[in-house]
């Protein structure tokens, strides 16, 4: 926030009512959804920049339906559903230009005293972020993200079957040139629109799916890229309404096609962020903090898998031969293991191709450096890489086959539990376990279709 004295030298020039009428107050849930308020500019500058806003504290504890959900410390019925406060960030306003006059900025969530939320996202990935600090170090994180695109709106959509939906492709168009071509009226403003938000886009690319893209967001520091993370995918759904059509970042939206991937390429840096403090010149390779913190990304990601994959249809994604992992080894630019290394010199990195397009960056940027920094503090050495197939690899660590399995994992992880708090433990545990709950309640199409007639 702003200080006191209301010092309006944070504006940047293209912050100007004639050309902003519109700010998007906003926070992540624990899904990756940002939630807030529309302010008009006079409000945003003259009162929110410095006593923040209110917003209920209920929708940190409610379903991905909004429906509030029982048996949480953080809100509740009991305690009268209060509010939270929401303190911007100012760091993170940005224009967005797919919507006409409005600007979107970011908010840290604290109670009434002034503390923290502990369990709100941002501040889960803020504390890792400072323990980082006390080491002089800083991470960057780039992410790529794969969609589903289709003809039609999400309304149209919404009033028919699902899976008589218009795939915007009849056949996979892996780094095909013409059929993306095709979906040009939203992958061109893609490109462009958010690039001119400070979302920079390296490239979009066909993927291995039919009607399946992947966009490339540059690199930037771990808080930066999160913030362009969730932005950018509020901002793709809005394009593509706005083109009459529509697009899906489900981990596995139809079993006989890829999953949708969210690869996280992640590096250590010096406090200055000017050095890769993974590379090592004399070696020519890995430096030894790069071996450690892909050591303690081996040895604890199983246990911190669900800040990766946090819902039912993560764990349908990791299937042998799809292109998802199923084991959790590294080599060296090779696509069967959980842990890719990839590039030379400044840019070598390591890529966790483990989150789905369902995981909410700020929990999988923190369970990266968790996992990493903890093998930092034990000097755990990643070994030698893997050769080979990896899905062959039936005597090889492997990716939990479901959420309840990852939840139970997580529920009992010293590491989860130094690194992240009780509180906040037992706050997604208890989110993930009413999300798995949900899903054996409910009677799914692929029940009907097989027991309707035969039973």
């Amino acid at each position: 926030m702003s200080d006191p004295d209301r010092d309006e030298s944070w504006q940047p020039a293209w912050f100007d009512p004639e050309s902003i009428d519109t700010v998007i107050v906003a926070f992540p849930d624990v899904y990756g959804r940002l939630l807030g308020k529309r302010m008009t500019h006079d409000h945003f500058t003259n009162h929110v920049v410095h006593s923040g806003m209110e917003t209920c504290n209920y929708l940190l504890t409610s379903g991905i339906d909004m429906e509030p959900l029982p048996g949480y410390e953080l809100a509740s019925w009991e305690q009268g559903y209060g509010d939270f406060s929401a303190e911007v960030d100012l760091r993170s306003l940005r224009p967005m230009p797919w919507l006409q006059g409005t600007a979107v900025v970011l908010c840290d969530l604290t109670h009434k005293d002034g503390t923290a939320v502990e369990e709100a996202p941002r501040r889960v990935l803020a504390r890792q972020v400072a323990k980082l600090a006390e080491r002089g170090l800083t991470a960057c994180m780039g992410s790529e993200l794969e969609f589903f695109l289709f003809e039609g709106s999400y309304r149209d959509i919404a009033q028919r079957e699902l899976l008589a939906t218009r795939q915007a492709a009849d056949y996979p168009i892996d780094y095909h040139i013409l059929q993306p071509g095709r979906d040009e009226d939203v992958l061109r403003r893609l490109r462009n629109e958010m690039s001119a938000a400070g979302i920079t886009v390296e490239c979009s690319k066909g993927e291995a799916g039919k009607c399946q893209h992947e966009v490339n967001l540059a690199y930037a520091e771990v808080t930066e890229m999160a913030d362009r993370h969730v932005i950018y995918k509020t901002g793709a759904k809005e394009i593509a309404t706005q083109q009459g059509r529509s697009m899906t970042f489900m981990p596995k939206w139809v079993a006989d096609q890829p999953g949708s991937s969210f690869h996280v390429h992640s590096s250590l840096w010096d406090a200055e962020g000017e050095n890769n403090l993974f590379w090592n010149e004399e070696r020519q390779g890995g430096s030894d903090l790069f071996r450690h913190f892909l050591g303690g990304v081996l040895k604890y990601s199983r246990e911190l898998t669900y800040f990766l994959a946090p819902t039912v249809n993560s764990y349908k994604r990791y299937q042998a031969g799809s292109w998802a992992p199923t084991r959790l080894v590294w080599a060296h630019d090779n696509r069967t293991v959980g842990f890719r290394v990839v590039g030379h010199g400044e840019s070598l990195r390591i890529e966790n191709r483990v989150p789905g397009g369902d995981a909410n960056p700020y929990l999988a940027f923190a369970a990266t450096l968790a996992a990493g920094m903890r093998g930092v503090e034990e000097r755990l050495d990643c070994g030698e890489p893997y050769r080979g197939d990896a899905y062959t690899g039936e005597d090889l660590p492997r990716v939990p086959e479901s959420l309840e399995e990852a939840t139970d994992l997580l529920d009992a992880s010293e590491l989860g539990r130094a690194a992240f708090g009780d509180e906040v433990i037992a706050f997604y545990v208890h989110t993930a376990r009413l999300e798995a709950g949900a899903f054996r309640r409910a009677v799914t199409d692929w029940e009907q279709t097989r027991y309707f007639d035969q039973l």
